[in-house]
């Protein structure tokens, strides 16, 4: 009689194969890769782009660029052409002078120099205890350097001192030095012959539209400041500045200066429209004493 033996897999055998089954489903996975088509897509780099930066405006003008665009005008004004040089219209300005470089005004008086509306001053107050800044506009509806001008309701002044210094600091006083040493015959050098104050042939003038604000108009009330100290102020040793600041407009021409003279023997009067907004007096080095905002 036959005895049928049946045989199993041993547990060993088991074990290998289910861990072949699972390993080829493992690795199968880990080897996969991204199909790849025939046509792949071009990566197209975009173009740069250009940008522009807008261009700074001009600096402010000022009192030596000023001076000279005045200059050029009264030249041309003289020999009867028109001026070329580029305008000034629409461009700020921003325009420094010193004043009361040779001390306080009636100190000055006796030489003939008063104080004069369009022209910054100091003088002392009560006992030298306080000094007094004032600065009085012009008015110069009448003057003749705008006769004939209807574009503007009401116009203020301001001169241009000294034109021909185009600093805007005092003059040298080496400069103006009495003169050293004897004459031909030896006798001391007499005293120089006093110079008449040269007339004011330069300025801003301010200008006031029907439609613009009334506020900002001066009407004759002068920019005035009162500086007091304890100890007692002293004199400034470089005077003090004005400051004049704003925007050029232009006369009804389209220019933005316009000079006028009753002879060919007179230097002629220029001034330059302008609508200021800004009024300030500093201290010869800078420093803000007290200012107006017009605009």
């Amino acid at each position: 009689m036959l005895r049928l033996i049946r045989t199993c897999p041993s547990l060993s055998t088991t074990i290998a194969r289910a861990v072949l089954v699972l390993s080829t489903f493992s690795f199968g996975g880990c080897d996969r890769k991204p199909a790849t088509t025939s046509a792949q897509v071009p990566v197209i780099n975009p173009a740069p782009v250009e940008v522009r930066t807008p261009p700074l405006p001009p600096p402010p003008v000022g009192r030596a660029e000023l001076l000279a665009a005045i200059a050029a005008a009264r030249s041309a004004y003289a020999a009867g052409r028109t001026d070329e040089t580029a305008g000034l219209t629409g461009r700020r300005f921003a325009i420094r002078q010193a004043f009361g470089c040779e001390g306080a005004t009636e100190a000055r008086t006796t030489a003939g120099a008063e104080i004069k509306p369009g022209a910054a001053a100091w003088t002392w107050g009560r006992d030298h205890k306080t000094i007094e800044i004032r600065l009085k506009p012009a008015d110069w509806a009448a003057e003749p350097v705008l006769t004939g001008e209807t574009t503007w309701e009401a116009v203020e002044g301001y001169w241009l001192t000294r034109p021909w210094l185009q600093a805007d600091g005092c003059p040298s006083e080496r400069a103006f030095a009495a003169p050293k040493g004897n004459t031909d015959n030896g006798t001391p050098p007499g005293p120089r012959i006093a110079a008449e104050p040269t007339p004011q042939v330069s300025g801003l003038v301010a200008v006031f539209t029907q439609e613009g604000s009334r506020v900002i108009r001066r009407d004759g009330k002068p920019f005035a400041l009162t500086l007091r100290g304890d100890p007692p102020l002293l004199p400034p040793a470089n005077g003090y500045r004005l400051v004049i600041e704003g925007r050029f407009s232009a006369f009804s021409d389209g220019r933005s200066i316009r000079c006028y003279s009753s002879s060919i023997n007179q230097e002629p009067a220029c001034v330059a429209a302008a609508e200021v907004d800004r009024v300030a007096f500093e201290d010869a080095d800078g420093k803000l004493l007290k200012e107006w905002r017009l605009g």
